[in-house]
């Protein structure tokens, strides 16, 4: 398979064209032709001109790539290896919502032929390649497994706004439905992951290793959110005791802050959805995911308290929130907690202004009611720095001396200006 995709003997496709599915289409299309393929052909025109919609990569990741962008399924009939990298969301009642992946391998399946290889790359509970995709491949394409076809899973591991740890800079977990899957599977990611391939036994595995990943960080994180809680209440800076306590040898660096985007805040809910499924229910995961998904919340009403303290009337009180992606120095939108912040601050009839220099006010508008404003004001009663964007940092306290009233409150939500802001009353968690 490596040998003819190398010669273009034949092709590889990648269905699903995000923070995910791009970066590793344009690798692949390095070394063979490939076929992008994505549903919005809105996104698909853009990427046909060098943009990535995401604002992830350059125009220069897509120069010297053999590929074809497209919105059109039947193209996919060409290719002969396909790569699923489309995204794994929770609903409303923060169950998996299968309905994009489900839909992405009915496409792939209605283009499989015998010989053909599809590998996942989506985050999904242990057993759901085998048990939810694998039958509607058999089912649309009228193939058997390993027979006809071969399928793999290989997790993603890419980290937005990242620009240290790339997709080819990252071990590359992979695996097969069986032996020989593996070593094909194996072979052509090894053609462009630079920093080697780990091959797990099995596909459950691999998608256990994934969904793990996630979890742990988002158990760490609900904790250091647990101990900012604890330490408010005690009037001691979180961030310091962390440092004192960073000087052990062993100490795990975790810091609290607002977990959200689409792995930490939803990678979880897929493990626990299978565990309630086996009849087990996690109280560690489901703790430290009931933590988290509590912090926005927790900040407005610390804020709230704050401007009380300091003589504020509430009502009609103005904040500013600065940053409204889930991560700093990123585009993305999705699962923002920084949301939960302005709805609870509204809540309470409070005036809120939101600004970000990576965030599409019309994405926002779309996904969550408000938009960006476009002037700052001069008289804010608070002001929250909510995402630590690379433009904030430089900025210093006469600047938000300058915006915010005299009996003002600065909210650091994750402590970068910690030391640095001497007049305002200051707060972080």
């Amino acid at each position: 398979m490596l040998k003819e995709l190398i010669a273009k003997e034949k092709k590889l496709s990648v269905i699903g064209l995000g923070y995910v599915g791009l970066p590793i289409a344009l690798e692949f299309a390095r070394k063979m032709s490939v076929i992008g393929f994505d549903i919005k052909e809105d996104r698909v025109e853009l990427m046909r001109k060098n943009i990535d919609p995401s604002k992830e990569l350059e125009a220069d990741a897509f120069e010297g790539c053999d590929i074809t962008f497209t919105s059109n399924a039947a193209d996919l009939k060409e290719a002969n290896f396909h790569v699923v990298a489309v995204p794994t969301p929770i609903n409303s009642h923060n169950l998996p919502d299968l309905k994009p992946l489900l839909s992405a391998t009915r496409t792939v399946g209605k283009a499989l032929k015998k010989g053909d290889y599809v590998v996942f790359e989506s985050t999904v509970y242990p057993g759901c390649t085998e048990d939810d995709c694998v039958p509607i491949l058999e089912e649309e394409s009228g193939l058997k497994l390993n027979t006809d076809f071969k399928v793999g899973f290989s997790p993603e591991r890419i980290n937005p706004g990242d620009k240290e740890h790339t997709l080819t800079k990252i071990l590359k977990i992979v695996s097969g439905s069986d032996e020989e899957s593996g070593q094909v599977i194996e072979d052509v990611y090894a053609s462009i992951i630079k920093a080697g391939i780990f091959k797990a036994s099995s596909i459950k595995v691999a998608e256990a290793a994934k969904i793990i990943e996630n979890t742990q960080r988002d158990v760490n994180i609900a904790l250091m959110n647990e101990l900012s809680i604890i330490f408010n209440r005690m009037n001691i800076n979180t961030f310091e005791v962390l440092e004192a306590a960073g000087t052990k040898w062993n100490f795990l660096r975790f810091f609290p802050g607002l977990v959200g985007g689409h792995c930490i805040g939803v990678d979880p809910y897929y493990l626990t959805y299978k565990a309630s499924e086996l009849g087990y229910h996690s109280k560690i995961i489901t703790g430290g995911r009931f933590i988290n998904d509590s912090m926005g919340g927790y900040v407005a009403k610390t804020v709230v308290k704050k401007l009380i303290s300091n003589g504020n009337k509430i009502n009609g009180a103005k904040v500013l929130i600065m940053g409204a992606t889930f991560k700093e120095n990123v585009s993305d939108i999705r699962n923002s907690k920084v949301a939960d912040v302005v709805n609870e601050l509204k809540s309470f009839s409070i005036d809120v202004d939101v600004i970000d220099p990576h965030a599409s006010s019309e994405e926002l508008l779309h996904e969550y009611g408000y938009g960006l404003i476009d002037v700052v004001s001069d008289k804010y009663n608070a002001v929250i720095v909510a995402v630590n964007h690379q433009e904030y940092v430089s900025l210093n306290e006469d600047y938000f001396k300058s915006i915010m009233t005299k009996e003002g409150v600065f909210v650091d939500v994750k402590g970068i200006y910690r030391g640095k802001i001497k007049d305002l009353t200051y707060w972080s968690l």
